[in-house]
């Protein structure tokens, strides 16, 4: 009788993951720079979402332009080897 108002709903806060370019005030994402585009492709190439990486969608859709340019001029790599 006693178990009606009671549920068992599980609850998960996650921490709100912050830019990382928002907190060091870039104005530009630079496609020269591999060191800052490395950690946000996966290890099979592909770009990062924003959901997993705390990017705002700025800065996302600027590091998705990085990201192709540094590929087209070879500076990342397209695709891993097979």
């Amino acid at each position: 009788m006693g178990t009606m108002g009671t549920t068992n709903k599980k609850r998960s806060f996650f921490s709100q993951k912050i830019c990382r370019f928002c907190a060091d005030k870039a104005e530009y994402i630079d496609f020269h720079d591999v060191k800052a585009l490395k950690p946000l492709i996966s290890e099979r190439g592909k770009i990062v979402p924003s959901r997993i990486s705390g990017n705002c969608a700025k800065h996302q859709r600027q590091l998705t332009n990085a990201i192709k340019r540094a590929r087209n001029i070879a500076l990342l790599p397209f695709a891993v080897e097979h």
